[in-house]
């Protein structure tokens, strides 16, 4: 039975049907220029309930609802600026709510092979443009020539913000053996357990559209279709603490369909690549 505990982002979204202030706290301030402070841009919508089911490896359940959470953002790594998108599907493990990630997509290199070796972090190089002007916010995620995620929408207002809230995140750290046997691990598959607390220093609500487009290599389109738009937010954080543990080994058998996957995504693949049709 999962904790009923709910995470953040089930927060955020249950947020969105909440009136907005009618005397709204001013934003975040900070130098002409500064990236600290850039807002994330917070999208949920439903798919259907065996879709996610299909994509989380045994000792991962579905979660509390089908829900898709999509992360934009533009936060400093390396002393720098590190624009991403983070795919992530409501799913629980060892009892705890939680999402499961298939997907980290960065425009630095530096971050992305040392992210899997240490915490099978699912990350690879994508090419995010995400903006706001004035009232206006579009974001897009563009990979081997692919617009997959779009959003244009515009700010309506700014919300109260949900207390504060736990989310807990999971991973797969394994190494298949050299040899090519199936089933066998030279590092046998674990949960990363990546557990974070945040406060929600601003708010605003959205008004817009979620795009989902085709695409071979990240097929979110296809194997997680928009069903229902949930939620689109400007969300600033204030981060409180973060924890990134070994959880459990998980059943190396049962995981060796979900252990080929696309570069380096969770999205089920063949030697690296997109599955051959037939």
């Amino acid at each position: 039975m999962s904790s009923s505990t709910p995470t953040l982002s089930r927060l955020l979204a249950e947020t969105y049907q909440e009136p907005c202030l009618e005397e709204a706290p001013q934003g975040p301030q900070s130098s002409p220029g500064e990236i600290i402070n850039w807002p994330m841009l917070k999208l949920a919508y439903r798919t259907d309930p065996d879709k996610i089911a299909a994509l989380l490896p045994p000792g991962i359940s579905p979660g509390y609802e089908p829900n898709v959470y999509v992360t934009l953002y533009n936060f400093p790594v390396h002393n720098e600026p590190e624009y991403g998108v983070v795919v992530n599907v409501a799913a629980d493990y060892d009892g705890h709510e939680g999402e499961y990630t298939l997907c980290i997509g960065i425009d630095q290199e530096a971050a992305v092979f040392i992210s899997q070796e240490r915490w099978g972090q699912p990350k690879y190089p994508a090419r995010i443009h995400y903006f706001r002007m004035m009232d206006h916010v579009e974001g897009r995620v563009v990979h081997q020539g692919h617009s997959f995620i779009e959003f244009r929408g515009d700010v309506v207002g700014t919300q109260a913000p949900p207390a504060d809230a736990d989310q807990n995140e999971w991973w797969i750290k394994c190494v298949r053996d050299v040899d090519l046997t199936p089933g066998q691990y030279d590092f046998p598959p674990h949960v990363v357990h990546v557990y974070s607390r945040y406060a929600t220093a601003h708010l605003q609500k959205l008004e817009g559209e979620i795009i989902l487009r085709p695409s071979d290599w990240d097929p979110i389109a296809t194997l997680l279709p928009l069903r229902e738009q949930v939620s689109a937010h400007l969300w600033t954080p204030t981060f409180l603490d973060r924890k990134i543990t070994l959880a459990g080994e998980l059943d190396g058998q049962k995981f060796t369909p979900y252990a080929d996957t696309i570069g380096g995504s969770r999205w089920p693949g063949e030697m690296g690549a997109p599955r051959r049709s037939g």
